[in-house]
């Protein structure tokens, strides 16, 4: 395949659905430089600062300058300046799917663009955009902050779609929507039309809607699913996304379920009465939950980063009534790498005390990064991708709680790693806890949390792992993951005589994501493509808020693809001694492209007991191969009679 990869899905039959890939994912569609180099003041004070907007961190002489991937604006600077750097990098992105470029644009606190004059931002792969604000108010963008559909063929003018649209991140910042400029189409909303590894977090945005489907861009105009935290909208239109978690957030309103829209913890959300006509999972609030850590400066100029402490059972946005609840580390107790930065050097510095900052690019790893230190935070700026070289296990993280990583995509090289990300000892007592309190358990007020930590098998390069996150430790919160094994790219996707077989062979991972600890907590869990069962958990009282996944489209026959006497493995797999679990909001879909004829016993697989519930789960067909029933024999089958018709169980057990 070229470097320019085929739609993740074929065209749907006419006036129904449509999907995502190189071959399947369906949906409803509803129409409806100047480069500034920051340098970022590491200041000789305490580690631990107070709060922004209260007492300051003292000044120190240092400074730390960052490199050119990142760009620090100010609100003096001209809005057409700041307009050309943005726009640059939007015209190398917006095609670089697998491109190894990477970038952060940050924003210091005050107004950007004018009525006259609006900042209009395009956003492209790997590239974050974010408010360097203690507040989301504290940074206001007057314009828009946007992605468009991806055109595909016809040397981009036709087949455009958001299917493909990954690995960007917008976040910390006030929009007040001014489409001065653009035609009657492009001035009815603000278009962030994505698909996984593409987070909204503490976003305050008013003017307009907010589109999660680009109408305006000729084209099938479908979507994919995604994830917004902690953000106070406006009215929300969820279009062709085919799933959709919204956690801990304010909206005006939502217009549309399509498959499963869910909400977490959020104010003004649609009722579930009814599933699946509409089809809204809703919780009134978020079990557990810790808001992602920012980057931030005072009005004095100096850096530092905000921590969120967890939540349990939490509503609404954190920033609504005063500074988010927390601990802020000031930016002299991060150690600060960048690509060529040795493991060694890592490593000794998280031994003395630091916390890690990654600046965007990408880091080859051949001896792991390891975290040994609770309380320890990982932080990446501009997606940083840390890849796996000579099949090392790139991150590790102790037995220790509190530790954070977010912003850090992690990838499978060509030699197989056991592992792309342990969190706790591989040997970890995984005996029958039994009904313990929670109580004296320092982790379980202070869980160690992923926030949008991505895994990548296969697509820039060959990968291959044996599973690409393994949760060994108790009390673990992962807040928004995408963990895929392509199912396109530019190396070890050649077709054979029956589709991608070399694939098969080449990009190989057994499991998604494995979860041996116990009290382990999943919101906004995506897992894809995965050659055995994509999730195994094996923990006691699981809890997982959202669930997308589709089987792999590649196995070459049903004797690849059989477990044991069973044919297929399930999406999603809770291991039989398990006594208690939760799982809200699932999906899984099939769409067997080397092999139409190939059969999948259950989507999802769970001890027949009391303790074990599922709530609003589902499979779709996407147009190849049959998934015979949703979970444990239960639900009719989905096969190409019913191509894009999901078939949903609303309770298991029934109630």
């Amino acid at each position: 395949m070229s470097s320019t990869p085929t739609p993740r899905h074929l065209p749907p039959p006419s006036g129904t659905t449509a999907h995502h890939g190189t071959g399947a994912r369906r949906w409803v569609a509803v129409a409806a430089t100047v480069t500034m180099l920051g340098a970022l003041s590491a200041t000789a004070g305490p580690s631990a600062v107070a709060a922004p907007g209260t007492a300051k961190p003292p000044a120190g002489p240092a400074d730390t300058a960052l490199p050119p991937s990142v760009t620090v604006f100010d609100p003096t600077m001209p809005v057409a300046t700041i307009q050309a750097a943005l726009d640059k990098a939007a015209a190398t992105q917006v095609d670089n799917e697998m491109g190894s470029e990477r970038y952060a644009f940050l924003f210091k606190p005050g107004t950007y663009g004018t009525d006259a004059q609006p900042l209009q931002v395009k956003v492209g792969y790997y590239t974050e955009i974010a408010g360097l604000g203690a507040s989301p108010t504290d940074v206001r963008i007057n314009g828009k902050i946007e992605v468009y559909n991806r055109c595909l063929g016809d040397g981009g003018t036709s087949n455009c779609i958001a299917l493909n649209n990954f690995w960007r991140t917008l976040s910390n910042l006030s929009i007040r929507v001014n489409a001065a400029g653009q035609d009657g189409c492009r001035a009815s909303a603000d278009f962030w039309a994505v698909s996984q590894a593409v987070s909204m977090r503490r976003l305050d945005v008013s003017g307009a809607n907010l589109s999660l489907m680009d109408y305006c861009t000729a084209g099938p105009q479908y979507a994919s699913g995604g994830f917004i935290a902690d953000s106070r909208l406006p009215q929300v239109i969820n279009g062709s996304q085919q799933q959709w978690l919204t956690r801990n957030s304010e909206i005006a309103g939502w217009s549309n379920a399509v498959w499963n829209a869910t909400f977490s913890g959020v104010v003004g959300a649609p009722t579930e009465a009814g599933f699946p006509d509409p089809a809204y999972t809703t919780l009134d609030r978020t079990p557990v939950s810790r808001e992602k850590p920012f980057l931030f400066v005072d009005d004095q100029g100096r850096y530092a980063v905000r921590v969120p402490s967890a939540q349990r059972d939490s509503r609404g946005i954190s920033w609504g009534s005063g500074t988010t609840p927390g601990r802020t580390i000031a930016l002299r107790d991060f150690f600060i790498a960048r690509p060529g930065t040795s493991e060694r050097e890592i490593n000794s510095q998280l031994a003395r005390g630091k916390h890690l900052l990654l600046t965007p690019g990408v880091y080859d790893v051949d001896r792991t990064i390891e975290v040994k230190r609770a309380d320890t935070v990982v932080l990446g700026l501009g997606h940083a991708t840390l890849t796996s070289a000579r099949g090392a296990v790139p991150v590790e993280v102790k037995d220790v709680p509190g530790v954070v990583i977010a912003g850090v995509t992690v990838d499978a090289g060509p030699v197989q790693s056991p592992a792309l990300m342990r969190i706790g000892s591989e040997r970890h007592d995984h005996g029958d806890h039994g009904d313990r309190p929670k109580a004296g358990r320092p982790a379980a007020s202070n869980p160690t949390t992923l926030s949008d930590v991505y895994f990548r098998v296969g697509g820039p390069h060959v990968g291959r792992t044996k599973v690409a996150l393994e949760i060994n430790s108790d009390d673990v919160l992962v807040d928004h993951t995408w963990v895929w094994r392509a199912d396109h790219g530019t190396e070890g996707f050649t077709r054979g005589v029956n589709g991608d077989t070399d694939r098969w062979r080449t990009n190989t991972a057994a499991n998604g994501v494995v979860v041996n600890g116990d009290d382990v907590t999943t919101t906004g869990f995506f897992v894809e493509h995965f050659q055995e069962h994509n999730v195994v958990w094996n923990g006691e009282r699981g809890t997982t808020v959202f669930f997308q996944n589709e089987l792999p489209y590649d196995p070459p026959t049903q004797a690849d693809w059989m477990n044991g006497r069973t044919p297929g493995w399930s999406a999603y797999k809770v291991s039989d001694r398990v006594k208690q679990h939760r799982l809200f909001a699932g999906g899984a879909y099939v769409f067997n492209q080397n092999n139409p004829s190939i059969h999948t016993e259950n989507g999802f697989e769970v001890p027949r007991t009391p303790g074990v519930t599922l709530h609003h789960v589902l499979t779709v067909n996407l147009g190849a191969g049959t998934l015979d029933h949703v979970v444990n024999g239960v639900g009719a089958a989905v096969d190409t009679t019913r191509v894009g018709t999901p078939e949903y169980v609303v309770d298991y057990p029934a109630k």
